[in-house]
């Protein structure tokens, strides 16, 4: 499997753009979301009839933010930035991208043995930052790949068969090997909403059996995702970060 992996995209559809044209001469043959299509955004309508509509497979799992924007639970754990944008995006969701949202695949999803999950595998909510949340989720599950989100943070934690786990950021575009004997937990990190200091959009193509994991960032126009978020009346901070990528 050859995949394009997105995350976290964020209803940011400038992002989302940037993106696909950065990969329109790749080849994959599957696309892969790890959940989070809205939230803190403005363009949710926009975001999901694109990715409702890629042409080949695609795999998607839900995110929080799209748990809740579905109506499907409330916002009461959202701080009140995320809330207002939750809140605001089920009100304004088509009716068609509602029913999207609301009959998304809860992770963890297994497809080809690669594991697919927005959080965790066991929590959809958890954030996996650091060797020892990632050596929990590894010592849990024996796939020998687990694609995950939720942190915003584009990262690589894998075990080898003596349960010795390592960990490391991926700062910009670079390929990592994945070697043979180890099992992988790997995060591309977010389209819509980057958390690294890095405001350029994070997304990775992920190759299954030539062992491979392409990392890719890939500037947007913030500035326009940035007044879509200032019309919508949605609170300003969602707009700032993003022009710092935190």
């Amino acid at each position: 499997m050859r995949a394009l992996v997105v995350s976290d995209l964020h209803a940011n559809a400038e992002a989302l753009r940037a993106v696909l044209g950065r990969v329109r001469r790749k080849k994959f043959d599957t696309v892969i979301c790890l959940g989070d299509f809205v939230g803190y955004g403005a363009q949710p309508n926009q975001i999901l009839d694109t990715m409702r509509t890629m042409h080949g497979r695609k795999v998607y799992v839900r995110g929080n933010h799209d748990r809740v924007a579905a109506g499907l639970d409330d916002a009461n754990g959202f701080n009140h930035a995320a809330k207002a944008a939750a809140l605001w995006t089920r009100e304004h969701l088509s009716p068609v991208n509602r029913r999207f949202l609301r009959d998304l695949t809860v992770g963890p999803v297994l497809h080809r043995s690669v594991m697919l999950c927005h959080g965790s595998p066991y929590d959809e909510d958890e954030y996996v930052f650091n060797v020892h949340h990632a050596a929990q989720v590894l010592s849990l599950f024996n796939a020998p790949f687990i694609l995950f989100g939720h942190t915003h943070l584009p990262a690589v934690f894998s075990i080898d068969t003596d349960y010795n786990v390592r960990g490391f950021a991926v700062k910009t575009d670079a390929t990592v090997r994945l070697e043979e004997g180890r099992r992988y937990l790997i995060n591309p990190g977010s389209v819509g909403q980057p958390r690294d200091r890095n405001p350029a959009a994070s997304f990775v193509l992920f190759d299954s059996e030539k062992r491979t994991a392409q990392f890719f960032r890939v500037p947007y126009d913030v500035s326009k995702t940035q007044a879509s978020i200032r019309k919508a009346g949605l609170p300003d901070v969602l707009a700032q970060r993003l022009l710092y990528g935190t």
